[in-house]
């Protein structure tokens, strides 16, 4: 029989103090190991310990206490560890607290006389010897239940690819409550900030980046959609504003200024209307750029052409050979989902572009089994995925990392160490570009986004409108330094 009554520390401790002191605790005249001094159960919060009637009586070295002051716990002889319990419950109410303080540093405890109990609450101090101890893999196995993986290979690579179309745009805007403060953060939820510390505001470190430029040659890359004009529902409607528009001018009438994009190359320019820019569509595979000492890359020759006002222009274009590909593929893609409400096509001349933005979620699925469907008759055609749209390339080693690149030499500052190249966009393809400048180590990337996420870009700035005012302040820079 083992009792418990009260708050009694010692006759619910006892099985545990019978393991570590010896078979009783009364009979064994050593100190407490420090492991049980070092217990979190003598460390109680205090606002849970209810006051105790019985006086206090303050730690004190032995030293202190000299050859008297402490007296040795009763012989009890041979006592059977049911005589001690009864004794320890009879004598319970007469005994006094003790105070250990863990504060101080102490050699080892002194237990004054009598025997003293440490009043706490019996929720705090119960405690029962177990039988047998749970199973390792209780405290082992601490990762989450993985899910089955799907039984065919396709399966999988739809499971992923669907994940991807779930999660390529980013949620609306939402007002969320700063914890601290009580107020509502509009513009700057917590995330964002916190991801800003990696990837800070092109416009807060407008000094920082001008400091690092000094007098070397800017050179300025912009990405299109979701940089210079917003995301919209209907991409024929991506309309970048006048005042957009002026400041691209502005700016490109002091750097060398390209637009690089996904679209084809005659629609950006359509879109931008600025002889002053040189433009790269299809993600760099229709480069319109300056005639200089470039005339080939990659074994693909330049051809010698002339813009809309007669000036004379450098085209590269190395996926050429695949034109008409991409446009059969253009039309058995059409034709594949034309029964799915939302889904839109579109020809990018060198590649080919299916939006789902409008498409419901449940139909994502479909959407991606009819373009996987399509393209198992193309082996040298691969699929990518942009900002709610899939897309269809050719299978050749450039993106607009190779763009830049190549744009770089075109204008005579590819090998200058004076040059400073910054490329600002938005979308998963512009990734490669951002790569190119940080492993040159000669320039940077910006990265368009109101949400956090991972890049190989240096600087961020939240939307085209941040994107305005960023090139305002480096015409204005530019200007005021010269």
């Amino acid at each position: 029989m083992t009792e418990t009554t009260g708050n009694c520390l010692f006759s619910s401790r006892l099985p545990l103090l019978e393991r570590e002191w010896g078979e009783s605790p009364l009979i064994n005249t050593r100190p407490p190991p420090p492991s049980l001094l070092s217990s979190s159960l003598l460390r109680p919060d205090p606002r849970s310990v209810p006051k105790s009637p019985f006086p206090v009586a303050a730690a004190q070295s032995p030293s202190q206490l000299g050859p008297s002051t402490a007296s040795p716990a009763p012989a009890l002889g041979t006592a059977s560890t049911a005589s001690v319990r009864m004794q320890l419950f009879k004598r319970e109410t007469k005994f006094c607290v003790f105070l250990m303080d863990l504060k101080t540093s102490l050699g080892s405890p002194v237990i004054a006389d009598p025997l003293p109990t440490l009043v706490l609450p019996s929720a705090v101090m119960t405690f029962t010897t177990p039988t047998s101890f749970p199973s390792p893999g209780l405290y082992l196995n601490t990762s989450s239940k993985k899910k089955p993986l799907p039984g065919k290979i396709e399966e999988v690579r739809a499971s992923g690819w669907l994940d991807l179309m779930m999660a390529s745009s980013p949620t609306r805007k939402r007002q969320i409550k700063d914890v601290v403060n009580d107020v509502q953060a509009d513009d700057h939820d917590l995330q964002y900030c916190n991801w800003m510390v990696d990837y800070p505001s092109a416009l807060t470190s407008f000094e920082a980046i001008t400091d690092f430029a000094g007098s070397k040659r800017l050179a300025l890359f912009l990405d299109y959609d979701g940089t210079l004009s917003p995301i919209v529902d209907n991409p024929a409607n991506a309309i970048m504003s006048d005042e957009m528009r002026a400041a691209v001018r502005h700016v490109a009438s002091l750097f060398p200024t390209a637009i690089i994009s996904g679209r084809s190359r005659d629609k950006v320019f359509d879109f931008v209307k600025l002889n002053e820019l040189y433009y790269a569509g299809s993600h760099g595979m229709d480069i319109m750029g300056p005639v200089g000492k470039t005339t080939e890359s990659n074994g693909v020759e330049c051809i010698r052409s002339t813009d809309t006002q007669g000036k004379e222009v450098n085209l590269f274009q190395p996926a050429s050979e695949f034109l008409p590909m991409i446009d059969e593929v253009y039309k058995r893609l059409g034709e594949s989902i034309m029964d799915i409400d939302g889904a839109r096509m579109e020809d990018n001349k060198f590649c080919v572009s299916v939006h789902y933005r409008n498409v419901a979620e449940d139909d994502y699925q479909k959407v991606f089994q009819r373009v996987t469907a399509v393209m198992e008759d193309y082996p040298c055609l691969k699929l990518t995925h942009g900002r709610k749209v899939l897309e269809v390339r050719p299978v050749i080693d450039w993106n607009k990392g190779k763009a830049v690149e190549f744009l770089l030499e075109s204008l005579g500052l590819n090998e200058s160490e004076d040059v400073l190249p910054i490329y600002v966009g938005d979308d998963r393809t512009d990734e490669d570009a951002f790569k190119v400048l940080k492993a040159s180590n000669r320039g940077f990337g910006i990265l368009v986004s109101s949400i956090p996420k991972e890049s190989d870009a240096f600087y961020s700035l939240r939307d085209p409108a941040e994107v305005m005012e960023f090139l305002k302040k480096l015409a204005t820079w530019k200007e005021q330094s010269t």
